[in-house]
């Protein structure tokens, strides 16, 4: 209505001395002029959310049928979304229009032959030769078919913009891809604090399982490897701890306080020498180069490396000779890992793809492009991994 009276206000500049409503065909002239308005206007982002809206509320949709959410940011949308808002106010007024003046007249005309007042001509500008008996008796009927007609245009015009809402208000390629984007997010987000909680928790079950067994088996002839059982069980838990408190902090956080790769997730290269003090085996550790200079994240994940093959190590290696552990940083900007771990008197079983935690350990490198090997070697299982000291993040800042 609003760019109907505006298209009236158009048709009267010209035709000052002309009635617009007394015109069908300036009244069809002022809703040309409406139509271009509309679609104009149509083309601000704002308008498919809206759009979206009202095809949900109106259309009776159903579920399999998804709409495009949010504001159109690309010109392709915009001009679809613009289409269907066009296509609504265009149905819409005809519709409107019918109503308003069908619905009176037809009502009048059912009512001729109980009111006589309606049959004057000035009453439903009816001509004076409709007045005859037999118009009479069909008046109800004629009256009826008119509201039967206006429900059914109104009923196709509902059809038809149902049926062009999934087409001009779905997805465009730009979305599905923005979609797909943010899912892709989502999942690495989730995927990476699952890593975390399994090289945390995992690292600290099997050490904290593996000093508890060794605990029970001698609490009665050494008193003192009890003792250090302990507390090597009690600093491995309460660290343990700190680091699943971090995690699930950050999957507490809301979707405005999204987790960065950057941002800290856990302990670096600083505080290896708590986790080989108590991961409950001997280790021989060797750096080379200077490991607590190295990047936040290239530690954070050096450390998830090195904890998930001692865990590896104290759930499938051998035992009698330590575990041998070196750290290089190297001149050419890479960090690396080298932990060798005696094997087992049987021979070693590689499970086709690896475990989680070798698929784990590959992840992490891959993500900051870096790569692993891990097999056997010289009687022993060596886990390798080579890290760059610059993550492509890092480089483009």
């Amino acid at each position: 209505m609003p760019y109907f009276l505006v298209g009236t206000v158009i048709v009267g500049l010209y035709r000052p001395d002309v009635n617009v409503f007394d015109s069908p065909v300036n009244q069809l002239i002022a809703f040309a002029y409406a139509l271009p308005m509309a679609a104009v206007t149509a083309l601000l982002p704002l308008a498919r959310p809206l759009s979206v809206a009202a095809a949900r509320a109106l259309c009776g949709l159903p579920a399999d049928r998804p709409l495009a959410d949010g504001p159109a940011r690309t010109r392709q949308a915009r001009i679809r979304s613009a289409a269907w808002f066009t296509l609504h106010v265009g149905l819409g007024g005809v519709i409107s229009g019918m109503t308003l003046s069908l619905v009176p007249f037809a009502v009048g005309v059912m009512g001729l032959p109980l009111f006589s007042g309606l049959r004057d001509p000035l009453a439903l500008y009816l001509p004076e030769a409709l007045d005859r008996s037999w118009v009479l008796a069909l008046a109800p009927f004629a009256g009826t078919a008119m509201l039967v007609a206006l429900t059914g245009c109104a009923a196709a015009a509902g059809a038809l913009l149902a049926n062009r809402a999934p087409v001009l208000l779905g997805p465009t390629p730009d979305d599905r891809l923005a979609a797909a984007e943010s899912r892709a997010a989502e999942l690495a987000v989730r995927n990476r604090l699952a890593r975390e909680l399994h090289d945390s928790v995992g690292h600290a079950l099997s050490a904290v399982t593996l000093q508890a067994g060794a605990a029970r088996r001698v609490l009665d002839s050494d008193p003192e490897f009890v003792r250090a059982a302990l507390t090597a069980i009690e600093e491995t838990t309460r660290r343990t701890v700190g680091e699943l408190d971090t995690v699930l902090g950050l999957l507490r956080r809301d979707d405005n306080g999204a987790w960065a790769p950057d941002e800290p997730s856990g302990p670096g290269l600083d505080a290896l020498g708590g986790l080989l003090a108590h991961c409950g085996l001997p280790v021989q550790y060797v750096a080379e180069g200077d490991p607590d200079g190295v990047p936040g994240t290239v530690s954070r994940e050096a450390y998830r490396i090195v904890q998930e093959g001692l865990s590896n190590a104290l759930r499938h290696g051998g035992r009698g000779e330590p575990v041998r552990l070196r750290i290089t940083v190297h001149a050419a900007g890479e960090l690396e890992i080298v932990l060798a771990s005696p094997l087992p008197g049987r021979p070693a079983v590689v499970r086709p793809g690896g475990g989680r935690g070798l698929r784990g350990i590959t992840e992490r490198a891959l993500l900051l492009g870096g790569r692993t090997e891990a097999g056997e070697h010289d009687g022993h299982w060596r886990l390798t991994a080579r890290l760059p000291l610059h993550t492509p993040a890092q480089e483009q800042r």
